[in-house]
């Protein structure tokens, strides 16, 4: 496409991970719900964090996770997200930059905000609880969303967790003015089912209003349409967007797309390590292929593959290069 610099640039909360191992009494003790998300205070992540072992502290959040993969993959991706000006606002900027991921949101140069970071605990089945403190990153407003590098982005990728707050829905809403004027396709995931419950109308309205690709796991896609089938959904949510990618976990996923619904198989994974960061990966592979021009197909195809090579490991950043694994394996030409 005439005027592309990227395949995917990504909006979206900018955090760094901080990645332990625990015991469920551990998260019994912090009252941490196995497996889920929750968002806390300053008080909390301290006191989760002068408790918990060694950690690995990476930049991550959902869209940075994945544009890394991206990137990973052999793509040209980019992110827009705030940071501050401290440890691990710099930790954010390094690593992200590192894996190959084009980063110019400037810092905030404020002693009194802090970059976001999430304490995530790895219970010895593979289990992620996340504990996230949303400082700065969900400030975002539309200061922050650069018209060139959506003009120049083949995708536009938004993240609904940031959608908690106005600022940031206005932000959203002008990059799709910009992407959808420049020709350019966007899509969203929805984040989290309480996510999907705080703002279901507005998402809605949203994905009517343009979006052209929706991510989305089972739980989210049953919040959205307020169900509890899974094939009710499916049929809902062809008639609200163009092409819907569902992620059903070890069920594998599913592709919509005009009508036409694609199953796609999960890979194998020899041992489940640490489930972080598995739709993030998979919304990667699918995203590249998308933006390759691959079929529907072969792209979720290739995001069963990048899910299941990141939960084979620590962390949701790829420690080997997935356009290596990825041609390897036939993924990739």
């Amino acid at each position: 496409m005439p005027g592309t610099q990227f395949d995917v640039v990504a909006i979206g909360n900018a955090i760094v991970d901080i990645i332990g191992r625990c015991d469920d009494s551990f998260l019994a003790r912090h009252g941490a719900p196995k497996g889920h998300m929750r968002l806390v205070d300053t008080a909390t992540i301290n006191a989760i964090y002068q408790d918990m072992g060694p950690g690995i502290e990476i930049s991550g959040g959902s869209a940075a996770n994945t544009v890394a993969g991206v990137a990973s993959l052999g793509g040209r991706s980019a992110f827009i997200g705030k940071v501050a000006e401290d440890e691990f606002g710099r930790i954010f900027r390094h690593d992200i930059t590192a894996a190959g991921v084009s980063f110019k949101t400037p810092a905030v140069v404020d002693a009194s905000r802090s970059t976001s970071r999430s304490l995530i605990l790895v219970t010895p089945d593979g289990q992620r609880t996340m504990n996230t403190f949303l400082g700065i990153s969900t400030d975002l407003d539309q200061g922050e969303v650069d018209p060139e590098v959506i003009q120049k982005s083949k995708v536009v990728y938004l993240e609904g967790y940031l959608f908690d707050r106005d600022e940031a829905k206005a932000a959203f809403r002008q990059a799709l003015d910009i992407a959808n004027k420049a020709g350019r396709r966007v899509a969203l995931t929805l984040s989290d089912s309480f996510c999907v419950d705080r703002h279901r109308s507005e998402f809605l309205a949203l994905i009517r209003a343009g979006i052209g690709v929706l991510f989305a796991n089972e739980s989210e896609i049953l919040s959205l349409y307020e169900t509890t089938s899974f094939d009710e959904a499916v049929t809902r949510v062809a008639r609200d967007t163009r092409l819907a990618v569902l992620t059903r976990s070890e069920k594998g996923s599913v592709v919509v797309s005009e009508g036409e619904v694609i199953e796609i198989a999960v890979q194998p994974v020899a041992k489940v390590v640490d489930t972080t960061g598995a739709g993030d990966l998979y919304a990667a592979g699918f995203l590249f292929g998308l933006a390759r021009d691959l079929d529907l197909e072969a792209a979720g195809q290739l995001g069963s593959f990048a899910a299941a090579e990141i939960i084979g490991q620590m962390g949701a950043r790829p420690e080997v290069k997935l356009a290596h694994l990825a041609r390897m394996r036939g993924f990739l030409a």
